[in-house]
């Protein structure tokens, strides 16, 4: 397995695959980790495809992406690649897509354990109600992230 830290506009984004794709990318806050001076073969489209992202230039990702999780969170996280850019879905809606409304609590587990930040967009669930909860990455990122995304620019009244 290949690592890598690269700076990104939400702190330190740590990127770790190999031949068999990419299994984690996570991220940490500045200061936690050195950004790496050399990229790895393996890994330089996805830092590239991630550049394009915060660039604003990458709206889906097509990276062979090996994510380590139970059967279960599998089916989750594949879930999760099918909610489009700029859209989101509650936990409950996930719920029902997945087929079972009485395993919200472990859905939203699932989603909490995934090792795929933003590439698999977890961010994009929220609460019933519209509320920005549950997410592993602080919320202020989820936040900045689904600001990221919005198809209308906000613009700040001060």
């Amino acid at each position: 397995m290949e690592t890598v830290y690269i700076n990104s506009p939400l702190g330190i984004t740590k990127i770790i695959g190999d031949e068999n794709g990419i299994s984690v990318i996570s991220v940490s806050d500045v200061g936690t980790n050195t950004v790496s001076e050399t990229i790895p073969q393996v890994l330089q489209e996805a830092v590239f495809q991630l550049n394009e992202y915060f660039e604003g230039k990458r709206t889906d990702f097509d990276l062979k992406l090996n994510p380590q999780g139970t059967e279960f969170q599998q089916k989750v996280w594949k879930a999760l690649l099918e909610i489009p850019y700029g859209k989101t879905v509650s936990y409950m809606d996930q719920t029902k897509k997945l087929g079972d409304v009485k395993a919200i609590r472990a859905v939203a587990s699932a989603n909490g354990k995934n090792p795929l930040w933003i590439v698999v967009p977890c961010h994009r669930v929220i609460g019933t109600n519209g509320s920005l909860t549950g997410y592993a990455g602080e919320i202020w990122r989820k936040k900045w992230l689904l600001e990221h995304e919005s198809p209308t620019a906000q613009q700040s009244l001060f």
